[in-house]
């Protein structure tokens, strides 16, 4: 058994010290891209600033032929590109028990690590799969010199993952955090859509008969498929200080549901989500950033609390220390946001009126 006094230490001599806190950078909206695509690599440059998280994917969205050359094309990306201080440069490696994720990470962190924020690890099963990388990238960090470690985000995609997930999220300290992998982890718990994320109207609860007529016009309610797991996710991450992602919905027309599934995701306590097709960014980005109204609220609260003791009456209701608790994470989520986001920062500081604010 490992002590927990060295759970911070190094694996591998010259290797950076993990940190001990996760940056809590923006990561509203991280917009997926195939650096094998010569088109799509082509607008990447013009995507710094505009996202918070580009993400350059070697696993699924790749054919196998392609898979190398999307490995090289990343390299040059990464190499080629000023990503700044409001985007930051993820990838997502192949699958652990592929032939290629060996070659992903020992490319990508010996010669673009200092690029690279965080490698995305998909169909994590538990927390044997974190140690595994996690030493890997240790002794990468070391041979290339790297002085800062490489954060993981783990993505949910089978049953077992989805069971283990405390002791994924917990796993070691370069864990950033976890994505709902909801098409994958569909049919590897046999669920029967063909959906990736979102709704299924087959999912449903139907009004009581009404004078017992069960044949009566009766209202049904569609249900979210992903609500436990979803919520399972956020609590594992808030245990362990590292921050949960709703991923792909896969309907790109269905922009409407689009945003009704991320703003879902935004209320249970996730911090973005996942961009397939830029026109998800701006509903992304929208959603994940609270409203003006709700941060003026907040500042109010704030305002009327003092010192956080006791209760006070505004506008009919009451606010206690735990409604300041929920204020200041409003006001800490938007405090961050503004401060690489200018338009952010502009609405926060005006007055609302009765219509406006970024979630709205």
């Amino acid at each position: 058994m490992r002590s927990p006094k060295d759970f911070f230490a190094p694996l591998a001599v010259g290797a950076p010290t993990p940190l001990r806190e996760v940056p809590a950078r923006p990561s509203r909206v991280i917009h997926f891209f195939d650096p094998s695509n010569a088109k799509m690599a082509a607008k990447v440059p013009a995507m710094v600033g505009t996202v918070d998280v580009l993400l350059g994917n070697l696993e699924d969205a790749v054919r196998a032929a392609r898979k190398e050359a999307a490995r090289a094309g990343l390299v040059e990306i990464a190499r080629g590109t000023d990503f700044g201080e409001a985007t930051q440069l993820w990838t997502r490696i192949n699958s652990l028990d592929s032939p290629w994720a060996l070659d992903d990470l020992t490319t990508l962190v010996t010669e673009v690590g200092d690029k690279l924020d965080v490698i995305m690890v998909p169909k994590v099963q538990g927390p044997e799969d974190i140690h595994y990388v996690d030493r890997l990238l240790a002794q990468l960090e070391a041979r290339a010199g790297l002085q800062r470690p490489i954060l993981v985000h783990a993505i949910l995609e089978t049953a077992r993952g989805v069971a283990n997930v405390e002791q994924i999220a917990g796993a070691s300290p370069r864990m950033q955090g976890l994505s709902l992998g909801p098409a994958d982890l569909a049919a590897d718990r046999r669920m029967k859509t063909t959906r990736v994320g979102g709704g299924h109207p087959g999912y449903l609860v139907r009004q009581d008969p009404v004078d017992g007529d069960i044949n009566a016009n009766r209202q049904t309610y569609q249900q979210d498929l992903w609500h436990y797991t979803i919520a399972r996710m956020v609590d594992a991450c808030a245990m362990h200080g590292i921050f949960p992602y709703y991923g792909p919905f896969g309907d790109i027309q269905d922009v409407v549901a689009c945003e009704d599934q991320f703003r879902n995701a935004f209320l249970l306590g996730c911090v973005g989500t996942w961009s397939l097709h830029p026109v998800q960014v701006e509903i992304a980005k929208r959603v994940f950033s609270p409203s003006a109204e709700d941060v003026a609220h907040a500042r109010r609260v704030v305002a009327a609390m003092g010192d956080g003791t006791a209760a006070v009456m505004l506008d009919g209701k009451m606010e206690d220390d735990a409604s300041l608790k929920q204020c200041l994470v409003m006001l800490e989520l938007a405090e961050r946001l503004a401060a690489t986001d200018p338009e952010l920062a502009q609405l926060y500081a005006a007055e609302p009126g009765p219509s406006e604010g970024a979630g709205a």
